[in-house]
């Protein structure tokens, strides 16, 4: 069976997006940003008001939690690319445009909230947090897929990745304020994710083994949006050090409930690429298996020393 065309699947696929558009209307509660910020805790920095200039000692974020915050909300930052990018895939006509619309509305909530929230709270430096926003910013965004199969294949896995980082880094502050505003983004991110899982579930029964493939080709080379972070690396180390996302999560927790949801090991009637492309799966989430868990040895190895040392 020839594959389908990019302008094929857009129209062949309106009347889901048209149904999932709806569905996640109904399903979206109103929210406000300003509601979930501890206001009366702020106060005026140094600058033109003369206020206190900031230092680490004013606030008890632990390093590696004040080291996600900032790696969540820079990813956020980036929504004016993110926007553009979307809309060059799906277009802005009909009820693909209304989507996209939609979704970067309700995603442009989330920078401010996690921004005001670390200002307020005198988290981070706001000095240093401006300068790597406009760094990373400047360098906008490029996403590795150029066609909407593997677009939707990939904000399927990332919009789930994302809900479970900003609910995992809202546990690990220990502040109650932060976990109940990261709690409700989550929302959103969940929302977003049941709107692409759903669609890319359609795109199944209509081009299951183009579909496939695409999904093969994004597991292979899946990375968060904030890669482009400065220092992203070293960054995300302590992230999954701390248990907050790390490889197991991604494994076991993003890509295999989602491939389950998509019924991928189930599927009958594939040809030749589709059955490959289920076998790379196969074989790439066995490879994560192992990865995931070397590192979590790595890991274990390393707090016990961590822990015998504070003892001695």
């Amino acid at each position: 069976m020839n594959e389908l065309t990019q302008k094929q699947l857009l129209i062949e696929l309106e009347p889901v997006v048209e149904r999932e558009l709806e569905r996640h209307v109904k399903a979206a509660k109103e929210w406000f940003p300003h509601e979930y910020v501890p206001w009366s805790k702020g106060r005026d920095y140094d600058g033109i008001f003369e206020g206190e200039p900031w230092s680490v000692e004013q606030s008890p974020m632990s390093p590696t939690a004040r080291t996600a915050l900032v790696v969540n909300l820079l990813t956020e930052d980036n929504l004016p690319s993110y926007h553009r990018e979307i809309s060059d895939t799906f277009g802005r006509d009909g009820a693909w445009g209304t989507w996209v619309d939609r979704w970067t509305a309700e995603e442009g909530r989330h920078g401010m909230a996690i921004r005001d929230y670390l200002l307020v709270t005198r988290a981070v430096d706001p000095v240093q947090l401006e300068r790597e926003r406009m760094i990373h910013m400047g360098g906008g965004f490029d996403q590795d897929y150029d066609e909407m199969l593997r677009s939707v294949a990939y904000v399927s896995f990332q919009e789930l990745a994302t809900r479970i980082s900003h609910r995992n880094t809202g546990k690990y502050t220990e502040d109650p304020y932060c976990e109940l505003m990261l709690a409700r983004i989550a929302q959103d991110e969940n929302l977003h994710m049941v709107f692409y899982r759903n669609l890319l579930a359609a795109a199944f029964d209509l081009a299951p083994n183009q579909t496939l493939q695409a999904v093969r080709d994004v597991v292979a080379n899946f990375q968060m949006p904030g890669h482009t972070i400065q220092d992203f690396g070293r960054r995300s180390v302590q992230i999954a050090m701390a248990g907050i996302y790390d490889l197991r999560i991604h494994r076991d927790e993003v890509l295999a409930p989602v491939l389950k949801t998509w019924k991928v090991w189930d599927l009958e009637g594939l040809d030749a690429e589709g059955e490959k492309a289920r076998e790379d799966l196969q074989a790439l989430l066995g490879t994560l298996d192992q990865q995931a868990s070397r590192f979590e040895q790595k890991r274990a190895a390393y707090l016990d020393k961590q822990q015998a040392r504070q003892a001695g």
